[in-house]
């Protein structure tokens, strides 16, 4: 299948129609994460074949969404088959559900594929959108939430930053210095250091 028609597809039928109050779990950060893994991915020369797969990957891994965030990365597999089963193998199917999975946090991938889809979920904690992007997660959480304090956030993304790590060479050369000095702005907030 044509990767830009499926897009098209998704981008209209799911990700269009993600609830309003999902500021960080939609459209944009899709072609955030799409971008990123496309990157990525030319940087460790995924083969075309992969690249097809990491995409359509990308492009599911948050429309479960659409129903409700728990066990989204489930449901976005089980929304990632009701498109693609007819047009693809079952091996292929298994690889873009591990990518998709990957995304699962505690992150967790298994294999090349889903250490690039895992870092490209989150590539944002080591750039200068780490407080930009960070704002719109603060925002949907505090609509579950509206209790949640700006402290309550930091403290989340301290103890989160601190666990994380990358799984791509590139990210934890290019991206783990960054993500260092936007901890240390988190604790400094904090009262930390």
């Amino acid at each position: 299948m044509v990767f830009e028609e499926i897009q098209h597809t998704v981008y209209r039928d799911i990700l269009a129609n993600l609830p309003q109050h999902l500021t960080y779990h939609n459209l944009e950060h899709t072609a955030y994460v799409l971008e990123k893994a496309v990157f990525l991915a030319k940087e460790s020369n995924v083969s075309a074949e992969d690249l097809h797969l990491l995409k359509l990957a990308a492009l599911f891994h948050d429309t479960g969404f659409i129903d409700n965030p728990k066990d989204h990365e489930e449901k976005g597999c089980k929304i990632a088959e009701s498109y693609l089963a007819k047009a693809y193998s079952p091996e292929e199917l298994k690889k873009i559900y591990g990518m998709i999975m990957a995304t699962k946090i505690p992150q967790s991938p298994t294999n090349h594929l889903e250490n690039i889809l895992a870092d490209a979920d989150l590539e944002y904690l080591g750039t200068d959108l780490f407080e930009q992007i960070g704002e719109t997660l603060f925002e949907e959480l505090k609509h579950f939430n509206p209790n949640f304090t700006e402290q309550a956030w930091d403290e989340l993304q301290l103890v989160f930053m601190q666990k994380h790590h990358y799984h791509t060479e590139y990210c934890r050369q290019n991206r783990e210095p960054k993500k260092q000095e936007n901890l240390l702005t988190v604790k400094k907030r904090l009262g930390l250091v």
